[in-house]
């Protein structure tokens, strides 16, 4: 049973049952009361999922929520050939409160958010009710076209609600969707901005101000609405008048306020001198999270007064216990940094590129330190790896930051553009790798390096510590000659093992990290080398086996000479890859050995990676 709750209790953490939907749900009050309570108590919901997660996206899922909640309780409920869904991502703790809300997802899903088996950070179709795999941005009109065709060529008319964010539509293919969309008169499509004014952490007017977006959308030809997005009955309103436009797509402008629904967490000056947004991404701590939910509590159990129901009854549960940071974990972000400001005080020709992650990607100190060789591109990876290229044209050292899942795919012509130039750009891909998992397969990268590897002149390599970050970088930026894409795990790792004493890169070569006689384990970055030390430990322990580990940092290019000589005396080799096996360094391992005739002499390889969708 569900108790009253007057005050939250430290160290607890609160979630409404369904049976306190359904009492909303099945009374007889109009649309826009139990919306606004239906939306209150979602609040409270995806609070509690991304306290009890660790992580997740608060001001995106709470500036979205009045949405959600309208068109999951009246939109898509009460048309059932329509489809909702958000080109997004970062709303799906909004999303998924709501349809487990309406009853659509099973409630114990709630317990489940970013959990192996549960539900992911960025939605998935493996998920009931989810229409698409969002969280790489600007897809989300081009796949509601896809969807609208269909329905035509099936000759079922169908209503399609797309919702989109504002610094989202910084992505060119946003752009490039709306031609056909109102060439082709898709008028079963409306789409949803939700225009909190930030993307990510910081202004969208700050970054690429979007100007005067009505007049804009309404130049392509599309019909445009303006609303308060927080506002359910003027939002409805709204909707009911896109309704009624029947020769052309719609789009909604959505003011909204991100965070909204919190007062300290509601971020609502467009003049605002703060630099980052606290609330994008993570979950609060335990005092902000109590003081969070006491004023959603607050607020429902006032709506409720106000709209004849009973107070509020909540779910109370400890806060789960998380595995605190060990100080012994090395940040190979941080040190990154570090090494990146070192080379630009004796480089004033380095500048630095970010796509809208200047906090995971480490670049904070340097423009703080260089503001006037700090460029942010905002969403629009293929513009900033092009101005990149611009930039080294003009003798420019250009360093260019985001995640490796969208680094290494997205603007991949442009890299190979700039490729083709001969001129050095210094890549940086983090968030590398399966770890961590939580945000959902659209940010593992797990495909950036058989998407870079054939580029000519291009040198791929991870560091597997903070040191070799140093050796790397120093490498990249003080002996190489052409471009390089630096490839790092950002999560921090216990790192057992010691490079050897007067390690430095040599192209294409490794280094031992332990020496042995029966198996050869080559791995490379922080987490795969470090479980493989841990494994050849207790092979040894064990069952006894001889273990040599090498270290092998190069991921596009191995010296076959060097690596024909490391394993002339291994029967078993084992190549470990934090990416899929296809495209891995793997598969460079294999052609080696078998362009050197080593299955002649009974020497067994086998590897080890990703196989399916992580």
């Amino acid at each position: 049973m569900g108790d009253q709750i007057g005050e939250a209790v430290s160290g607890k953490l609160y979630y409404i049952h369904l049976k306190e939907f359904k009492k909303i749900l099945s009374s007889n009050n109009n649309k826009i009361e139990i919306a606004e309570i239906f939306s209150s108590f979602c609040r409270i919901n995806a609070l509690y999922m991304i306290a009890r997660a660790g992580s997740g996206h608060i001001g995106s899922s709470f500036s979205s929520m009045d949405i959600m909640s309208w068109i999951q309780l009246n939109e898509v409920s009460s048309e059932p050939k329509s489809v909702f869904f958000s080109s997004k991502g970062h709303d799906a703790p909004a999303l998924y409160s709501t349809l487990i809300g309406v009853n659509k997802l099973d409630f114990d899903l709630l317990h489940s958010l970013r959990k192996k088996g549960g539900l992911p950070g960025h939605p998935d179709i493996r998920t009931p009710f989810i229409e698409t795999n969002t969280g790489s941005l600007g897809m989300g009109l081009s796949k509601a076209k896809g969807m609208a065709i269909a329905n035509r060529h099936l000759n079922q008319p169908t209503n399609i609600y797309v919702m989109t964010g504002d610094g989202e539509i910084q992505e060119g293919q946003f752009w490039e969707s709306m031609h056909s969309a109102v060439n082709n008169n898709f008028n079963e499509i409306t789409v949803i901005v939700d225009h909190n004014k930030l993307q990510s952490d910081t202004l969208v007017s700050h970054v690429s101000d979007l100007g005067d977006l009505v007049s804009k959308f309404k130049s392509f030809g599309f019909h445009v609405e303006r609303c308060d997005g927080n506002n359910i009955r003027e939002f409805s309103q709204t909707l009911e008048i896109c309704k009624k436009i029947k020769d052309k797509p719609k789009i909604i402008i959505a003011d909204t306020i991100k965070g909204k629904g919190v007062s300290f967490m509601e971020h609502t000056s467009i003049d605002s001198d703060v630099e980052l947004y606290k609330f994008h991404s993570g979950a609060p701590s335990s005092d902000l999270y109590q003081e969070a939910v006491q004023e959603l509590i607050n607020e429902s159990n006032i709506l409720l007064e106000q709209y004849g129901f009973d107070l509020l009854e909540l779910e109370p549960i400890d806060l789960p216990k998380l595995n605190p940071l060990s100080e012994d974990k090395q940040n190979l972000i941080s040190r990154y940094t570090s090494s990146l400001l070192k080379h630009a005080d004796n480089n004033s020709n380095i500048m630095a590129l970010d796509a809208d992650l200047i906090l995971d990607t480490g670049l904070i100190a340097f423009k703080d330190k260089y503001p006037d060789r700090f460029i942010e591109c905002g969403i629009a990876e293929q513009d900033m790896v092009s101005q990149a290229g611009g930039l080294a044209l003009k003798g420019i050292l250009p360093i260019v930051h985001s995640f490796s899942c969208f680094l290494s795919s997205r603007p991949n012509e442009q890299i190979y553009n700039n490729v083709t130039e001969k001129k050095k750009i210094i890549y940086v891909g983090s968030l590398a790798g399966v770890l961590p998992g939580g945000p959902g397969h659209s940010h593992q990268a797990v495909r950036d390096i058989g998407s870079l590897k054939g580029l000519p002149f291009l040198r791929m390599f991870e560091p597997s510590c903070d040191i070799e970050v140093d050796l790397l970088m120093d490498w990249a930026i003080e002996q190489y000659e052409y471009s390089s894409y630096l490839r790092l795990v950002s999560i921090p790792w216990n790192i057992p093992f010691d490079l050897p004493e007067n390690y430095f890169p040599q192209e294409g070569k490794g280094c031992i990290i332990k020496d042995g006689k029966d198996i050869t384990i080559i791995a490379y970055g922080p987490i795969l080398l470090s479980e493989a030390f841990n494994a050849s430990i207790k092979l040894e322990s064990n069952y006894g086996k001889s273990v040599k580990l090498i270290n092998l940092p190069w991921l596009n290019y191995i010296d076959s000479k060097w690596l024909n000589s490391e394993l002339k005396n291994s029967q078993l080799v084992l190549s470990l890859d934090n990416h899929y096996l296809n495209g891995g360094q793997g598969e460079l391992i294999a052609d080696i050995l078998l362009s050197n005739n080593h299955h002649k002499e009974n020497k067994i390889f086998h590897r080890l990676g990703v196989k399916d969708i992580p």
